[in-house]
């Protein structure tokens, strides 16, 4: 409690509003999930880092400054989440911050990218954000908590040769709305992080397609920094100490809502423009995974639907 000059005594805030609760991040092994785990450690959270590669997993659980732990799970198999929450409330307790980060991405023409691969994205990042949801909104309820869906610029405005990442980070926004409604009489709270050019291996190779390559180039010079992970996660760190209903990343993407309306009509024309100066070849490449986070769950999940199941 501190004196104010009128003589009334005011409560001061805590110092470290975080400190000694529970965090659980999904697409933790690396990027900007690796970043933000970090991060929330050294804010005094205890961290449960979930994702699918588990040395790396294990790496960075162990070099975290507070009390941590990892899961290796699959966040499109709701099985395999549901015991990975068990897992987190009883080494841990329950969780006051879940959120929904992991994510992949695939490059590439639409009718040229293999319709198992490009419904994969959208498994992992919309309906495995809702089952990230699903799982810890038992223990959000409990510690009156804050859920945090990590969405991207890419909902403001879709860009060609990123059709199921656009979609998917669009629909995670709408999710995210929707379950602000229905949530917050329980006293949960759901924010939105929207992130610009960020500085993680889903990057390599943008700039090698020239329509990708020219919506970044035709933007300000401000918006086509790469922003580090690191900083990144500071700007989410501070977004979930106030329960921000949205965060931005860089903080002046907010005054670009007003924008929205007009961004579709403008990618649209300068994509039209590299197309028609690149005939053929961009239309020609295949569809691929971006980033070795993504590759790793796409060798995965390649892997666990060749496995042959054993009968009882």
């Amino acid at each position: 409690m501190d004196d104010s000059p009128g003589g009334r005594r005011v409560r001061s805030a805590p110092a470290r509003p975080l400190q000694g609760r529970v965090a659980v991040v999904t697409g933790a092994a690396r990027g900007v999930g690796e970043a933000l785990a970090r991060s929330l450690s050294g804010a005094g959270m205890q961290v449960a880092l979930l994702g699918r590669e588990r040395a790396t997993l294990l790496a960075t659980a162990g070099s975290l400054p507070g009390r941590s732990m990892c899961v290796e799970c699959d966040i499109t198999d709701r099985t395999a989440l549901v015991d990975a929450a068990r897992r987190v409330e009883a080494e841990l307790g329950p969780a006051s911050v879940v959120v929904a980060n992991a994510g992949i991405a695939v490059s590439g023409p639409f009718d040229r990218t293999a319709a198992e691969l490009w419904q994969r994205v959208i498994d992992v990042n919309l309906t495995g954000s809702a089952n990230t949801a699903r799982a810890f909104l038992p223990q959000l309820g409990a510690t009156r908590g804050y859920f945090l869906q990590i969405a991207s610029t890419a909902a403001f405005g879709a860009a060609p040769m990123m059709s199921a990442y656009c979609a998917s980070k669009a629909g995670a926004e709408s999710f995210a709305l929707s379950l602000r409604g229905e949530v917050e009489p329980d006293g949960i709270q759901v924010g939105i992080a929207y992130l610009h050019w960020t500085g993680t291996d889903m990057l390599t190779g943008i700039d090698d397609d020239p329509v990708l390559e020219a919506l970044r180039r035709n933007q300000p010079r401000p918006a086509r920094r790469i922003h580090s992970t690191a900083e990144v996660a500071q700007w989410l760190t501070q977004g979930i100490t106030r329960r921000s209903p949205h965060i931005y990343a860089p903080p002046w993407l907010r005054w670009c809502q007003p924008l929205r309306p007009l961004f579709p009509a403008l990618v649209a024309r300068t994509a039209r423009r590299e197309l028609r100066a690149h005939p053929g070849g961009t239309r020609s490449s295949r569809g691929e995974v971006l980033g070795t986070g993504g590759h790793a769950d796409w060798n995965s999940y390649r892997a666990s639907r060749s496995t042959p199941r054993s009968d009882p």
